[in-house]
């Protein structure tokens, strides 16, 4: 398994929830209307899974006694007239005894059976063909790990979300043009329109889905930044508006005050993986192929991050 490992400070989850939780913090006067506006509108993102818990962890997830917890980030692409299908996905895990999170990110093109259809395909169909339920089956198969929770952010309408903040700053390293727009490389500003852009570019970046990946983690890095000093009524309104509009999760407001007051310092330690495999064609479709080998080292080692039994495996074949 290819591994890149970094330190970053911010991370998706930590933008979620500094969106819909952390900015009720920093407003002093404005705290009873921002709190009311924080439940309200998780309440409305509010999305269950049709399961209790996940099948792959005996017992529910205690937060007071720091239990590690998985949280799957998903990028949705999401049009009207169509279903949608998972444009990235990215398993996050966080310790927070050892003070530690990784994120492991999952091309779309990655070949495996899709739990409930009975088939193998790329990984990002299963949101096609069963939605949320289908997705979190599948990558708790493929990685053999409980999907404890999850977060889905409609990359349609993210855009939206660029905009409410005024724009964002990234550091881009490609110098390319996509969507009608030109990124040369170093400092660049970006709207709404052209985050899209940037974010969507995939087949003039060497590094595939990874690159692209890469490139929407800076945005989302970039929200966070400005969201976080936003300081106006106003634009608090319109940060509310866009998570309502863009994003859902099966995390309720009690259990992301909960993750803030016993796993944030997990986030100051991050490492982020690649997984390993190659492109080929089967029946004239590109894949991306996982050898067995890699999947199992990689299952092995996110069992051991969540302090899971590593006696067992998948038996996904790819």
């Amino acid at each position: 398994m290819m591994r890149e490992a970094r330190k970053k400070k911010k991370t998706w989850l930590w933008i979620t929830l500094s969106i819909i939780g952390l900015l009720v913090l920093s407003t002093g006067g404005y705290a009873f209307y921002l709190y009311k506006s924080a439940t309200d509108t998780v309440a409305s993102i509010h999305e269950e899974l049709d399961r209790d818990k996940s099948p792959k962890r005996p017992d529910k997830v205690t937060f007071t006694e720091k239990d590690p917890i998985s949280i799957l980030l998903m990028g949705v692409d999401e049009r009207e007239g169509d279903k949608g299908r998972s444009d990235s996905l990215i398993l996050m895990t966080v310790n927070p005894n050892t003070n530690s999170t990784q994120m492991v990110s999952i091309p779309r093109d990655t070949r495996t059976e899709i739990v409930g259809k009975g088939i193998q395909d790329k990984i990002n169909h299963s949101y096609a063909f069963g939605g949320t339920d289908m997705t979190v089956a599948t990558v708790e198969n493929f990685l053999d790990v409980p999907v404890d929770y999850f977060v889905k952010i409609n990359m349609e309408s993210f855009k939206d979300t660029v905009d409410a903040v005024g724009g964002v700053e990234v550091n881009n390293t490609l110098n390319f043009s996509s969507g009608g727009y030109d990124f040369p490389e170093g400092t660049i500003t970006l709207d709404g329109e052209k985050a899209l852009a940037y974010t969507r570019m995939r087949y003039k970046d060497t590094r595939g889905d990874f690159g692209r990946q890469e490139r929407q983690r800076q945005i989302i890095e970039g929200v966070m930044k400005k969201g976080a000093n936003i300081s106006s009524i106003t634009k608090f309104g319109d940060m509310f508006g866009v998570v309502r509009d863009n994003v859902t999760t099966n995390l309720t407001f009690d259990e992301m005050w909960e993750i803030q007051a016993n796993y944030k310092a997990a986030s100051q330690n991050l490492e982020q993986f690649q997984v390993k495999g190659t492109g080929d064609k089967i029946g004239g479709i590109y894949y991306y192929i996982v050898a067995e080998e890699e999947r199992l080292a990689l299952s092995n080692q996110l069992k051991q991050h969540l302090e899971i039994s590593t006696d067992t495996a998948a038996t996904t074949s790819n």
